[in-house]
């Protein structure tokens, strides 16, 4: 029997490589969770498959459409899926971090390419755009907000879709960070690595930061990686989507599809273009 501990999803690493702050569709700064070739080693050991909803979620989407953008693709584990599972058409991977990266291109059937949406200059090319692992929420300012759905909707055929989830503030998640305790990882070698979670600037009504501290006995450890989120609330975000020129088809509390509401956990979301 493994008796291994079983990580939980972190705030910062719950999805791809563009999840918190690194900003895929914008320019801010990688974050050291996915700069340092160690953690980007572990990454998916650190938000193991099992764990993880929103892969059931989009992937039947990803095998309907024949063009499919992964903004914040990480390691790239949803896209080989579903090029594993016969996705025959264009699967196309982006993620600013090069660390990340060179583990997704390890992996043939896929474009992975590297640096921010808004530098790539696609115009209508993609039938869906996901942006999974709560990295929508890795763009803080307006102006990198904008600049990214600009860039999405430029991106997309007409009628093209763009599917993502953001947190609702309303379940106050960070609340919960704190109080989860580290997480344990025991590597194949035995060596154990440990990760903490701090909130160091509490929910100001629009964004949340906290810091993960990574030890155990690897020259590359200590590391620390300090990242803020932004909880954009239901009605704001129906406006903001409304006012870049997508018109909302879906949305959702969680990934069983169940209704957004006070006490959901999530705020899922199919745009059309």
């Amino acid at each position: 029997m493994n008796t291994q501990p079983q990580p939980r999803l972190s705030p910062a690493r719950d999805g791809g490589g563009g999840a918190s702050g690194t900003a895929p569709g914008g320019t801010a700064g990688i974050d050291a969770l996915y700069a340092n070739p160690y953690l980007a080693s572990l990454y998916d050991r650190l938000q193991p498959r099992h764990l993880r909803g929103d892969f059931d979620f989009y992937l039947p989407m990803i095998h309907e459409a024949q063009s499919v953008l992964d903004v914040g693709c990480g390691t790239g584990s949803l896209l080989r899926e579903a090029h594993a599972g016969g996705h025959a058409g264009r699967l196309c991977g982006l993620d600013p971090a090069e660390s990340m990266l060179r583990i997704a291109r390890r992996y043939d059937g896929v474009e992975w390419l590297s640096g921010v949406l808004a530098d790539c200059g696609f115009r209508e090319q993609f039938e869906l755009i996901v942006m999974t692992g709560h990295a929508f929420q890795a763009i803080v300012e307006d102006e990198e907000l904008a600049t990214l759905l600009q860039s999405v909707r430029e991106a997309l055929v007409p009628g093209g879709c763009f599917a993502f989830e953001t947190r609702n503030p309303d379940a106050r998640v960070w609340e919960r960070w704190a109080q989860e305790g580290p997480d344990r990882l025991i590597e194949p070698d035995g060596r154990t690595l440990q990760v903490t979670t701090r909130v160091t600037v509490p929910f100001d009504g629009r964004c949340v930061t906290f810091v993960e501290t990574f030890e155990g006995d690897h020259p590359g450890l200590p590391a620390t990686s300090c990242s803020t989120l932004r909880f954009m609330e239901h009605h704001a975000l129906c406006d903001l989507l409304k006012q870049t020129g997508f018109r909302i088809s879906e949305q959702y509390g969680d990934f069983r599809r169940n209704p957004v509401g006070p006490h959901a956990p999530e705020i899922i979301t199919l745009a059309r273009r």
